[in-house]
Parts: structure tokens; sequence; C-alpha cells
């Protein structure tokens, strides 16, 4: 096998602290193209602790457990822990000998050899989701040490797993659409944490300022004059205070969207509750959602939008529905200088006409559009539906949200600011 550039060499003979073995090995895989985040090289490092490497082969299985966490990463994991860890066990020890079993790391396992590894207790996991029951038990099985005491002793019921990879990280690269209802129930728990966060703006309420340079606060000098006797002896100065942009949430759950509005409504509902923003949602009509969304319980939350809205999984009316926003909402104060965003694959039954002329009503409005798109990422696609390519001239970011993964880059356009995303696009 190749080596790694830069890769740190290990002999766990000498006595490594976990820590440092954690660490380089961690390096060298994300040197290699292993993401290796460093929440996963802390787990390595504890996993160490718990689990003396005393053998390549007991080594081999514990940084494989934690660092794998799919079957296409176990070539480039193979690789790297043969350039780190090489020379630990001599082959020329098992030359010759057709029954000898494989090295540690020559060849994919399916279960780790080494019992012990399965029968310790494993380290308390705090994450919703990676708890595993009913595990298979340890191959090959322990031996018996002849008829004594031990023998007598019953069998676990199930045997402790050291560690393995989260199901919560197995779910990040998947579409929405792709997911089986459990699958589902977990991502809309993970989806509800994202924290959307909108450009800050200066707002009417002010606040002391210590520099001069800032606007003078009369006001405030005056009623510290009234202290000295009438006279100004020391000027207040003020500043506007900064306050974050008002986030608004246009969701379409007509027929077309409908693998992904369950997920996407715990995105709304999550944002109702921590950034106060305002949801709606529409397909051949529009309705505003965000006191049903209010409550914590995320399926009494889902019930009462879809009985809110009589026309969920119907068609979509794209211009009709940011018309009723702009005429019932945005003119009143609710769009002006807010962030909005649209969750639309486009496919509108109305004129592409009237949905830019409704798209430039809002632009006029708001300070920020961003339009999520899960169609985007397949591939080969182009914005040529009559509905989101008319509407496409107007967004400031075109994203695609189509996984947990892609939420990161839903949450960046909705935190960009406005004067910076202008600026990338004139000099792009």
């Amino acid at each position: 096998m190749g080596t790694v550039p830069g890769a740190p060499r290990f002999d766990i003979r000498q006595g490594v602290e976990a820590a440092a073995l954690a660490v380089g090995f961690a390096t060298a895989l994300r040197r290699a193209g292993l993401a290796t985040s460093p929440d996963r090289a802390a787990r390595l490092a504890e996993a160490l602790r718990f689990v003396p490497p005393d053998s390549r082969e007991r080594l081999y299985w514990v940084c494989r457990v934690v660092c794998v966490s799919g079957r296409e990463q176990l070539p480039l994991f193979e690789a790297v822990f043969s350039a780190v860890f090489d020379g630990l066990i001599d082959p020329a020890e098992y030359r010759g000998d057709r029954n000898a079993p494989p090295m540690a790391g020559s060849e994919s396992h399916s279960a780790p050899p080494n019992a012990e590894l399965r029968t310790r207790p494993a380290a308390p996991d705090t994450r919703p989701f990676g708890e595993v029951e009913n595990s298979p038990k340890p191959y090959p099985p322990e031996p018996l040490h002849g008829r004594g005491d031990s023998d007598d002793r019953p069998a676990p019921e199930r045997d402790a797993i050291l560690m393995m990879a989260s199901t919560d990280e197995q779910l990040h690269d998947m579409s929405f659409a792709e997911l089986g209802p459990d699958e589902i129930a977990q991502m809309r728990f993970l989806v509800r944490q994202i924290v959307l966060c909108t450009p800050l703006r200066r707002s009417r309420r002010t606040s002391r300022s210590p520099n001069n340079r800032d606007r003078l606060d009369i006001r405030r000098t005056a009623r510290a004059a009234q202290r000295t006797g009438g006279d100004a002896a020391r000027l207040v100065y003020a500043r506007r205070r900064p306050r974050p942009r008002r986030l608004v949430l246009l969701c379409d759950v007509s027929g077309s969207m409908e693998p992904f509005t369950r997920v996407f409504l715990s995105l709304l509902q999550g944002a109702v509750s921590g950034a106060e923003a305002e949801a709606f949602v529409f397909s051949t009509r529009l309705t505003r959602l965000t006191r049903q969304l209010a409550v914590r319980d995320p399926d009494q939350a889902l019930a009462r939008a879809a009985a809110s809205a009589s026309d969920w999984a119907g068609g979509t009316r794209l211009a009709e529905s940011i018309r009723g926003f702009v005429d019932d909402f945005g003119r009143r104060g609710l769009a002006r200088g807010a962030v909005v965003v649209v969750f639309s694959d486009g496919w509108a039954q109305d004129d592409p006409a009237l949905v830019d002329a409704q798209m430039a009503r809002l632009r006029r409005l708001a300070y920020r559009i961003v339009w999520v798109n899960p169609r985007k990422v397949a591939r080969g696609y182009q914005p040529l539906v009559g509905g989101m390519a008319a509407a496409l001239p107007y967004c400031d970011a075109f994203v695609s949200g189509h996984s947990y993964a892609a939420m990161a880059e839903v949450a960046a356009a909705i935190q960009a600011d406005h004067t910076s995303a202008r600026f990338n696009q004139r000099t792009r």
C-alpha cells in the first residue's frame, strides 16, 4: 500500500499516549481525504483509553469502529492505517501457515474477531439515536476453560458494542425523499435543532456609547446636567442598537413537494420557536401557520398545520400565493427589510409572466430572497421550468436543501449579508 504524505508513525510498543495517537491518526485520515472531525478524534482518544491498544489487532478495530462510518471508506482507511502503523507485526511470522488468521488491516472484516471488544461495557452514549439493540454475538465465540465455577455463570443476554457510527451521521447525506418512516422521524428531530440566524440591522432604539464620534444624546445629556446644576459637564453619546432582521419562510406543500414537506415543516417549526420567524405554506392559496407551529409537540404542530391548510398536496399557484403574501402581509411591514426564504421546486400552474411580476414586487420589499429547491441536486438540472426560470433572477441565493448536510448551505445563505453577496456577484 502507498504511504500518506506527512503521516505520523506510531509504535504502540513504546507506550504512546492515547490523545496523541488519536490526533495524529485523525490528521493522517483527514490529509488522505477521509472526513474526520475533531469530535471524532476525541471519541477515538476516549475509546483508546477504554480499550488499551496492546496489539495491532485491537488497535485496528478500535480505530475502524470509531473512524469509519461507511463501507466505501474502508479502502482508504486500510491504506492510512497501514501507512501509520506499519511494522507492528512481522508478516514473516505468518508465512507458510495457511491456517493462520489474516493480519488485522489486511482485508475487510464483518465483525471484530476479538471477543473482549464486545464483552467490555460500553461508555454511555448521549447521542439521541446512537443506541443499538440486539447486537450480534461476538465472533468467534469465547473458548470454554473447562468445567468450573465460570461455566455456571449465566451468559449475557446482549453484548455491548464499544462504539459505532452514529445513525445521525449516516443520515446526513441522504435525500429527504429516500428516507423511511423511522428515518424521517429522526431527521425531523435533527432539523428542528438547526439554528437560523439573519443579518443584523440597526433598530430605532439607542444605547449609550463611549465613542464621541456617535450621535450626541441630548436627552441623556440634559438629564445628567441636572446633577451638576444645569451645567452639561459631561456629554453623553448614543448609537442605534443592532437587532436581527425578520425571517419569513414560505413553504410549498403541493403534491410535487410532498417527499420533502414533513422535514421542511420541522425546520419551520424550529425557526418559529427559535428565531421568531413567520411561517407560511402555499399550494393553491397561501396559509399563515406561525401560530399553529408555535407549539412544542412536533406531531401536534404538524397535525394543526395540515388541518389549517385545506389545499395540502394540491396544485401550485406560485404567482397567486406570492401576490397574497405581498398584499396581505408584505406591504404591511412583514416583508420590509426581511429575509424571505421560499421552499419550492418552481413547478407552478401560473403564467411565468405573472410569477415575474409578483417576484418583482417581493424583491422591492425584502432585504434578501433565498430560494430552496430540492430538485436542484439532480444531475444535469437546469432551472428551465417556467415558474422557476421567472423567479430566479430576483433571488439572492439558490440552494438545494435536499438533505441534512445541504441544510448548512441554507443556513449560510440566510445569514449572509446582502451587501457582501452583491459584491461577490459583481466580482465573479
